[in-house]
């Protein structure tokens, strides 16, 4: 499913406006990514959470030149479905 498919299911389901529902879905998308850029976390209960996670600084390799790399700490965006959305999509797909 696209955003495109997202926009088009809200507006059969509620008649609202496409224009109205795509400028919702963006200012919803721009919001949670705004909060994380700020290391804010984003819950939405019954959903899941959208988490900034902390990576540790590791040693890699570079295959190509056979030398050690170190990778430096970084934050990353994750999201972690609520319990009961799991057990939904656990019980309906197959």
């Amino acid at each position: 499913m696209t955003k495109a498919d997202i926009v088009n299911k809200i507006s059969e389901t509620t008649g609202i406006e496409k224009v109205a529902v795509q400028a919702t879905v963006e200012s919803f998308m721009k919001t949670i990514r705004e909060s994380m850029m700020n290391g804010s976390n984003v819950y939405l209960r019954g959903f899941g959470s959208f988490v900034v996670k902390k990576r540790a600084e590791k040693k890699g390799r570079n295959i190509s030149k056979n030398t050690t790399i170190v990778i430096p700490a970084h934050n990353i965006p994750s999201f972690k479905p609520a319990k009961s959305f799991v057990n939904q999509v656990k019980k309906r797909v197959k």
